[in-house]
């Protein structure tokens, strides 16, 4: 079977001058379809119709056949069918030609022989590219408007709508003539959208370069009752600075997949490093993401060694050997580093979203309500702690509320301080700042939560969790907190917090200034922006 590839690409586009031409992700534009056409299995020739000597030039270096297309076929008025007619060699017996337009270039081949094998297949004279795209749409008949629907509907129970998208017509060659390239056997064969583009704009050009500059990304994450769940919570942000939906992978002997919530994200279990490194492996990720806490030279090596050579690896909160390996390293929980490539220090925070949108408290004249949350794992069981100290009769004045995560052990029993009027015990809350804005002080560990506080400016008490957390040195009595260590004594919890219910609200109000002056609601931006200039 012989089957010839037409691709039409004169030089007058006055849209975009010297349009496919242009370099884009790399190549010229006319290079997307030259490549396609010669790297199908099913197409056996390529020519390219041209006017542009630097279209000759490209075409015959790539190895494509080249017809320099006569001046009366390089107008505006001219029909693509009589340019393809005009381009196809008369010598030989053809089968199906395949009008590829340079202006597609975000097509992939295996979608292009998918398309000529379902034409072959059915026996189809014809084959159109299209992209199923129904909407409300209006016609015009007689002067006046009207609508091309009878019921307006949401979009994904509209009837199918195909938009022809240029990338390619499949024809018979005995279809094809001058005036058209349709026979009566017609059918569309829909493509991915991000193959659809047809590039006529400056939008479209910018939106194909997008697509060619779009990471494949990568997330590696694990969250517990012992490691915390703030890398669970980091990962699902970072998933939403993408232009791409990223595959987030756990280690199922490790975390549990509820603690990932009610995300639509692409959640990916494996059973240990190997199966990690074989899904790595096949999928050829450009950017990858661990955060994971410590990792080893060996893992790093690993991974390298199963990812392209070109791709880029970026650590969360790592302070293990792994480092070297990494190309990028942010600890926003760590002080400094030695290490050029590692961004360390408070300015690197990764705040949630809600939390941009609510402004810093009032300080009131006294402390009525307080805020206690340990992220959520909390392994040291503080929040039983607290919940021992608080339900006692001295602070029956005071409102207290208690957030426990999602990873918290024993939620039942200590939802049944509810019984207490002056205790609100809330799981898994969805409304973080809404909930935190409304207290006056706060009690949490020295992780992600505090981190939240400062941003609102909440004068908090903060005890480690573990021996790690204690390196966490942004929550210190030098930025604004009370920081009273590891596993304090009942008595410091319960002095400290006596402390701040009957502190003055000119000392609040300097704790609040203080936590304020670190400017924490940048670092989602200088993250992003150290990732995307990797």
């Amino acid at each position: 079977m012989r089957i010839l590839a037409v691709i039409p690409a004169r030089a007058g586009s006055k849209g975009i001058p010297n349009k496919n031409i242009r370099i884009i992700g790399g190549q010229p534009l006319i290079y997307y379809a030259i490549q396609n056409a010669l790297s199908s299995t099913i197409i056996t020739d390529v020519v390219v119709t041209t006017d542009s000597e630097s279209v000759r030039i490209i075409s015959t270096q790539m190895g494509a056949g080249c017809h320099w297309r006569r001046k009366e076929l390089c107008g505006d008025a001219v029909t693509l069918d009589a340019v393809i007619k005009d381009a196809i060699p008369n010598d030989t017996k053809w089968d199906y030609i395949v009008t590829m337009q340079p202006t597609s270039p975000t097509l992939k081949v295996e979608t292009l022989d998918a398309a000529l094998d379902y034409a072959i297949n059915n026996d189809l004279d014809t084959v159109i590219s299209a992209i199923n795209a129904p909407h409300l749409s209006w016609g015009e008949r007689n002067g006046k408007k009207y609508p091309n629907y009878e019921k307006r509907l949401n979009r994904q129970y509209l009837p199918a709508c195909y938009m022809e998208t240029g990338a390619f017509v499949i024809s018979k060659a005995s279809v094809v003539t001058a005036e058209s390239r349709i026979g009566s056997k017609v059918d569309i064969f829909e493509i991915p959208e991000d193959e659809a583009i047809d590039i006529d704009t400056f939008a479209d050009l910018k939106m194909a370069a997008t697509i060619f500059e779009r990471k494949k990304v990568a997330i590696y994450v694990n969250g517990n009752n012992k490691r915390g769940m703030g890398h669970v919570y980091r990962a699902l942000e970072l998933a939403d600075e993408f232009y791409s939906k990223p595959d987030i992978y756990y280690d199922v002997n490790q975390t549990d997949v509820n603690v990932f919530g009610n995300t639509t994200h692409n959640l990916i279990p494996v059973n240990g490093i190997a199966e990690l490194f074989e899904c790595c492996k096949k999928e050829q990720y450009t950017l990858f993401i661990n955060d994971i806490l410590t990792t080893t030279i060996d893992y790093m090596i690993g991974l390298k060694s199963v990812l392209p050579s070109n791709s880029k690896i970026v650590n969360f909160e790592d302070d293990g050997e792994g480092i070297l390996q990494a190309d990028l390293v942010i600890n926003a929980l760590f002080p400094h580093s030695e290490f050029k490539h590692v961004c360390a220090g408070e300015k690197y925070y990764i705040s949630s979203r809600n939390f941009m949108f609510y402004k810093p408290i009032l300080i009131k004249e006294n402390v009525k309500r307080i805020f206690i949350s340990f992220g959520g794992a909390d392994p040291q069981n503080y929040s039983d702690r607290l919940l021992r100290i608080i339900h006692k009769d001295e602070y029956n004045d005071y409102e207290f509320v208690i957030a426990l995560g999602r990873a918290k052990s024993n939620v039942d029993e200590l939802m049944d301080y509810n019984r207490y009027e002056n205790i609100d015990v809330l799981h898994d809350v969805s409304n973080m700042p809404e909930l935190m804005s409304s207290c006056d002080v706060a009690i949490t560990s020295r992780g992600r939560t505090g981190y939240e506080l400062a941003m609102l400016g909440i004068p908090s008490i903060v005890m480690s969790q573990n021996l790690r957390e204690e390196k966490h040195n942004f929550l210190c009595n030098e930025n604004g907190f009370s920081y009273i260590g590891l596993n304090p004594a009942d008595e410091i919890i319960e002095g400290t917090l006596r402390m701040y219910l009957s502190m003055s609200q000119q000392s609040r109000e300097l704790y609040h200034e203080k936590l304020l002056s670190h400017d924490l609601r940048s670092g989602r931006k200088r993250v992003m922006n150290l990732i995307n200039n990797l």
